[in-house]
């Protein structure tokens, strides 16, 4: 018997011409000129076909297009093994061709193992070249007759190992193999672990028999599963209660994070998904040194946001007794530092793409991602070049595995387990909602997901395990808008109309008018809290001021301390101006100050008493440990719920003792209200998938079409919006279907501090918010809220014509009118101005209203 090394090579003989040989051949002669055949659209399924067709279908066309290198480095011309090398790339995979039958064949790339098709781009170039070579057809007409007998993986739904006999083989070798295998060549679960019997039984004939290593390596796989499982029980017989949990730490865990570190190493790869603020560092730090003590680990590295390096540093010289490296410098030092002995490394997503090779010479035993939400979009660098480490095991952490949509959760499973939620095109199928056009409006079925990621998910929610957490007080203040703010928010308003009304007409947006919309919009939430964040010059908006006159009412007790989140470093730079005059000490933290320097900045935070606000932009809502504060606020809200909690989550969370006060900034008849309804509905559509709500999430229109609903919302005035969206790159996998088992483009366009357009994909600042999407839930008529908001301003002035000593602050009171501050452009001075109509004229005016309102609410 002969056992090859090859992963390659493989299943047994085909006796008849198999169906799709003909369709091959047609299209190799289309490639050649005779075109005639109708090219499938990426896009649309085609009626007729089911999804697995249509993939398939979309694999032979595709794969018969390509141009790719071939080089036999088996013995036979046609049934032998390929390396296949893509010239654009250089990427390179092993194809075995064994017939033209669904499953015959193997390619080593990643679609193949994961689509559960049977086929993938590699293996229909080869067998579309091969059907052209002379001798080709006639050889696939007779098949593929070995002399040997194979154990081999077969990829499907469910990955099994599988044993087929040649068509000569001994009988003693054929009654060994029914002791093992079923009927069906399929192994028997319980000769797993005595599957070495096997295959030293089978060398005492003299019969060739390959098994080839990708079968070994899932064999071992479902082997040391066992064995963990199995170690761990032993160790921590009583599960939680176990007395060895409370030695494992410098202190004393809660019973749920004794769960969870359980839980990850008896998982061996898993992701903890618990909420923010609930300790998952502790948790993940815990998981490491049970793998330590019982799996052999030795080589832990953690990937991170570069804000949180040192605070990992800090954590596990608090939490453990262990060596750990900082990963940072240039590459010469990085490279030496990884030469260097220690237990923990930490290296930020930035540098993983330049540091492969560093990282697999290193080898490490287990590779910890926090904040893995950096790799939702799987068509970035740092997506797949996380992906491309080797470790045998995985603690993913993040608090928002499931941000905008559903192929964000699938990034991200897949660099824990590329099968579990098997291919990507019939995930989405089964999960997704289209309408006529095809086009995703809802979801269904969301909690399948949560089940099928029971093995490898832990989630827990605040409110389920730590009741005796200090309250959090949600609070939004609407502030009024300044003329000049209003005039730069409606002349951008009136843009995106513009080009609204031309998809409308024209059916498409060119990718100018993509980016102008993009633009546009950004402006508009720009121009809600300061025109200085559009001219740099002025500085028209209320919002500054109602925060200095909120703070100073909070900072008259000495011990409270504040964060402040703005997307902008144009409006930090505006509080800046204000905190200095009032000499509140303070610090500023934003994606572009060094490494090196952030941690300086949360301890200053942390230990000075005289420093009361710690400014940032989202550079600080990810990871960050603030729970010395006891206020958040956002002078601006993020398109993203998960945003927004990540923010939050910094001040509420494990290890708070005060109260947590939240206060929302949001400008009263624009964009940022209808962005309410945004986190509305993001929020419902990550409840059913993970945490057990609504099995179902309607969108009400694709992501264009929404999020001119909330446009339309808001200013009432595009009330003739189509429907639009992006292209569902979605349905389907990537070009070319290489780097990942799926893809899908990142957006169109993403925006730095100062809302001037980036790069998509980049990761030129990560104090931006590069989602710019937004889904909102069907509204009222858009006419009510306006002329609510012009009744209350009639009010308001009315009110003050007969009290002009009434007027108040939105910050200082919820109760009380809000303040109307003005600025004089060329001093900077702000002063209190309200215009003052006749009486008579705002006692029409109401009237109109009222008849107005109480029309609409019939």
């Amino acid at each position: 018997m002969a056992t090859t090394p090859s992963s390659a090579a493989r299943k047994g003989a085909a006796t008849k011409t198999p169906t799709g040989t003909q369709d091959r051949t047609k299209q190799a002669k289309n490639k050649s000129g005779n075109s005639g055949q109708r090219k499938l659209s990426r896009l649309r399924r085609p009626d007729g076909l089911s999804i697995e067709e249509w993939q398939r279908a979309l694999r032979r066309q595709f794969g018969a297009e390509q141009r790719f290198q071939i080089e036999n480095i088996g013995e036979e011309p046609v049934f032998s093994e390929f390396r296949v090398t893509n010239p654009q790339s250089k990427n390179s995979y092993r194809v075995a061709i064994r017939g033209s039958e669904l499953g015959a064949n193997f390619c080593s790339c990643p679609d193949f193992a994961t689509n559960t098709l049977g086929t993938c781009k590699h293996v229909e170039f080869m067998l579309a070249t091969l059907a052209r070579r002379r001798g080709g057809k006639a050889a696939f007409k007779a098949g593929f007759q070995p002399a040997y007998s194979e154990v081999f993986l077969q990829y499907g739904a469910r990955r099994e190992i599988r044993f087929r006999l040649a068509r000569a083989c001994s009988r003693e070798l054929e009654q060994l193999a029914d002791d093992f295998f079923g009927p069906d060549g399929r192994l028997l679960p319980a000769k797993y672990a005595v599957f070495d019997r096997f295959l030293t039984g089978a060398r005492r004939f003299d019969h060739e028999l390959r098994c080839y290593d990708d079968a070994l390596a899932f064999l071992a796989e479902v082997r040391d599963a066992e064995r963990r499982r199995e170690r761990i029980e032993r160790a921590f017989p009583q599960g939680v209660r176990s007395a060895a949990l409370e030695k494992l730490l410098k202190i004393s865990m809660y019973d749920y994070q004794c769960e969870g570190a359980l839980f990850a190493a008896r998982a061996g790869r898993s992701l903890i998904g618990d909420e923010m603020g609930l300790g998952k560092t502790i948790q993940a730090l815990a998981a490491a040194e049970i793998m330590a003590h019982e799996l052999g680990v030795d080589r832990v590295l953690v990937i991170c946001p570069t804000s949180l390096k040192h605070q990992w540093e800090r954590e596990i010289a608090r939490f453990v007794e262990r060596s750990v490296a900082v990963i940072g410098g240039l590459r010469a030092r990085r490279a030496e530092q990884f030469g260097t002995a220690s237990f923990f490394k930490i290296m930020n997503y930035d540098t993983v793409h330049s540091d492969l090779d560093l990282i697999q010479a290193w080898s490490p035993d287990l590779v910890i991602l926090d904040e893995a939400q950096r790799i939702k979009n799987w068509n970035t660098r740092a997506a797949r070049s996380v992906k491309k480490i080797s470790s045998p095991y995985a603690i993913v952490l993040t608090g928002t595995p499931l941000e905008n949509r559903l192929e964000e959760l699938v990034s991200i499973v897949q660099f824990i387990d590329p099968h579990r939620l098997g291919p990507t095109f019939r995930f989405l199928h089964e999960h997704q909602v289209l309408n006529e056009t095809g086009r995703v409006v809802g979801y269904r079925d969301l909690d399948r997901i949560g089940k099928t990621l029971a093995p490898i998910l832990i989630r827990r929610q605040k409110k389920q395990v730590l009741e005796q957490l200090p309250e959090r007080l949600d609070k939004n203040f609407f502030v009024p808008m300044t003329p000049q703010q209003l005039t730069h928010h409606e002349e951008n308003r009136d843009l995106v109309g513009r080009i609204v009304k031309r998809w409308k007409r024209m059916g498409f947006l060119s990718e100018a008018d993509q980016r102008r919309l993009m633009i546009a919009l950004q402006n508009m939430r720009m121009s809600c809290d300061s025109t200085y964040l559009l001219d740099r010059v002025t500085d028209f908006g209320v919002k500054a001021d109602e925060l200095v006159m909120l703070l100073e009412e909070v900072f008259e007790r000495p011990e409270a301390k504040v964060v402040i989140f703005s997307q902008w470093l144009g409006m930090h730079e505006m509080l800046l101006r204000r905190f200095r005059e009032r000499g509140w000490g303070h610090v500023l933290f934003h994606g572009g100050v060094p490494g090196a320097q952030r941690k300086a900045l949360v301890d200053r935070f942390r230990a000075d008493p005289a420093c009361r606000a710690f400014l940032s932009t989202d550079a600080g809502g990810v990871g960050l440990n603030l729970q010395h504060a006891s206020m958040v606020v956002n002078m601006d809200l993020p398109w993203n719920p998960a945003v927004l909690e990540q923010r939050i989550g910094r001040v509420h969370r494990l290890g708070q003792k005060m109260p947590v006060r939240v206060v929302n900034f949001i400008s009263q008849g624009t964009i940022e209200e209808g962005m309410l309804g945004v986190l509305s509905f993001k929020k419902s559509l990550f409840a059913g998938a993970l945490d057990g709500g609504e099995k179902e999430v309607f969108l009400g229109g694709t992501r264009l079409n929404r999020f001119m609903k909330g446009v339309e919302e808001v200013t009432g005035s595009l009330s003739d919006v189509p429907l639009a969206t992006t292209a569902e790159a979605d349905a389907t996998e990537p070009a070319d279907w290489e780097e990942s088992s799926a893809g899908q483009p990142g957006d169109t366009a993403e925006f730095d501090a100062y809302g001037h357009s980036q790069p998509s994909g980049g990761n030129a600042a990560d104090h931006r918010d590069g989602n710019q999407e937004v889904a909102t839930a069907p509204a009222e008529n858009p006419w009510t809220g306006l002329l609510q908001q012009g009744a209350a301003l009639l009010q308001h002035l009315a009110a003050a014509s007969s009290d002009p000593r009434g007027v108040g602050t939105a910050a200082a009171a919820s109760d009380k009118d809000q303040s109307f501050i003005r600025r004089d452009a060329s001093t900077g001075e702000s002063y209190l101005r309200i215009p003052m109509p006749a009486p008579e004229v705002l006692d029409q005016a109401l009237r109109t209203l009222s008849i107005l309102l109480d029309s609409l609410r019939r």
